[in-house]
């Protein structure tokens, strides 16, 4: 039990892309509306992004903050940017197409810039032993996510959209 919740602490980020979208599909299946392609993108980025972005970076704030908070200042201001993002998360799980790309862009240039650190910090040995790794499976799923909803939205007519 305790090797497992330590394994799925350090792969916290592909397990929480599974769990958003085992849940949109929870949602989905238990939904009386039809399933349209953009209802499919909606709720897929929607269950993604409170779980990815929010419930993710609200972790990464608690461990950065509650631990340690007087330790240094530097941790601090970690936690509460990584507060900001998971706030941001949350709000855009309910927001419109741009708010859910601001929603992605900040973290995956968070993620993105800690992947690029740890590897100029291995000296030359490359992407191997990087189990930071699997963090960038958030932008990449993310940003997968969101051009299906903007093809889903676009191909609407204006009188569906209207009908949503």
């Amino acid at each position: 039990m305790t090797q497992g919740l330590h394994w799925a602490l350090a792969y916290r980020a592909p397990i929480l892309v599974l769990i958003g979208l085992a849940l949109a599909a929870l949602t989905l299946l238990t939904s009386n509306r039809a399933p349209h392609a953009l209802r499919l993108a909606q709720i897929a980025l929607r269950w993604f992004l409170l779980c990815s972005i929010g419930a993710g970076f609200l972790w990464v704030s608690a461990l950065q903050v509650l631990p340690q908070a007087a330790d240094h200042p530097l941790r601090m201001q970690i936690g509460l940017a990584a507060l900001g993002f998971a706030v941001v998360g949350i709000a855009s799980a309910w927001g419109g197409l741009g708010m859910r790309l601001a929603a992605l862009l900040g973290p995956s240039v968070w993620i993105v810039g800690s992947l690029l650190g740890k590897v100029a910090g291995q000296g030359g040995s490359g992407w191997s032993g990087l189990f930071g790794l699997s963090d960038a499976l958030v932008p990449l799923v993310g940003f997968a996510l969101l051009g299906w909803q903007f093809r889903a939205q676009r191909h609407r007519s204006v009188f569906a959209r209207s009908r949503l």
